[in-house]
């Protein structure tokens, strides 16, 4: 049958590109959360890597330092030991895991609820704002720093906050997402 005499074609046609617009609308948007914790991220970087001596706490609160850090390994300075190795194996993860992200949210449904793809687009930004520093310096900066006495919580980052923050959403949203 010819889809040009059916009588809702054109209604059909319609209704999908309005969706489509839509789902543009939305993507672009999750992208732009993306950039944006990108841009804070690497503004907050430049601006520690310039007023901070690298490796001497700046006391903001009895728990909270700033202190610029050089982390040539991955959380928790993991693999730090083997620059070579942690750069390729977790820039290569990066960029995997980021491509995989950017095409999830590119195909996400209009209807999507707000915190799935707020979650990925958090984990996006936060995954290429450590991505860029491995690829310009071979290491990623950090500089915010908690502690307890004598207890230090690994030094970190904004793109560190965002993966953090992302990925608890998506553990919440799995948890308690209602089945429709």
């Amino acid at each position: 049958m010819n889809k040009t005499l059916h009588p809702n074609y054109p209604l059909k046609t319609k209704l999908k590109k309005d969706l489509s617009k839509k789902a543009a609308s939305n993507t672009l948007r999750w992208y732009q959360l993306s950039l944006l914790v990108i841009l804070i991220d690497q503004l907050t970087k430049h601006i520690a890597t310039y007023r901070l001596t690298p490796y001497e706490p700046h006391p903001i609160t009895p728990f909270f330092n700033l202190m610029l850090a050089y982390n040539q390994g991955a959380a928790f300075s993991f693999l730090s030991q083997q620059p070579i190795v942690a750069f390729w194996l977790f820039t290569g993860i990066a960029l995997a895991m980021s491509t995989l992200i950017a095409l999830w949210l590119y195909r996400m449904p209009s209807n999507q609820f707000w915190v799935y793809p707020c979650a990925l687009a958090l984990v996006l930004g936060g995954a290429l704002g450590n991505v860029i520093d491995r690829l310009l310096y071979r290491f990623v900066i950090d500089f915010l720093q908690f502690y307890y006495q004598n207890w230090y919580f690994p030094t970190f980052n904004i793109a560190d906050c965002a993966i953090s923050v992302g990925a608890g959403m998506l553990l919440l949203d799995a948890l308690f997402r209602r089945k429709k």
